[in-house]
């Protein structure tokens, strides 16, 4: 029995994949619960409709990323934080600081989608951050942590 996939199923395969199945796994475990669809002629026109409208959103969504990567890359943010005499920060930065600090620019950034490299910052000086925009669209970010 073919069927296409409604939803990622880790042992069969991803959203929107056409498989073959045994009948009774089909029809009375996938079908029923809504995870899987039978993969007739008309519901591969569907699927075969659906796909090129989500190829056409996503090309546009990698288009926009594109975009606020380039303007990403030459801008430059400073935080500020508490420094000891020692030059040790009294807590560290995280992304929620940062993403505060990118979205005052006017970029509208999560925290979610930034990734620091290092660990724990907790020195003052200058650090460089990956912000995803898109799943295939990656920028590095300078910035800089100084005293306040």
């Amino acid at each position: 029995m073919e069927i296409i996939l409604l939803q990622d199923i880790k042992t069969l395969g991803s959203k929107d994949d056409i498989i073959s199945v045994k009948n009774g796994y089909g029809r009375n475990f996938l079908i029923p619960k809504k995870k899987a669809i039978v993969a007739n002629s008309s519901n591969k026109k569907i699927l075969a409709e659906n796909k090129k409208q989500q190829a056409h959103k996503e090309a546009k969504l990698k288009d926009e990323a594109l975009a606020m990567a380039t303007q990403l890359k030459d801008k430059k943010v400073t935080i500020g934080a508490k420094v000891s005499s020692t030059g040790k920060i009294f807590g560290s930065v995280n992304t929620i600081q940062l993403a505060e600090a990118i979205n005052k620019l006017g970029f509208d950034i999560d925290r979610k989608q930034i990734s620091i490299e290092e660990d724990v910052i907790k020195g003052i000086g200058e650090y460089v951050a990956k912000i995803k925009l898109h799943k295939e669209v990656i920028v590095d970010f300078n910035f800089e942590v100084v005293s306040e």
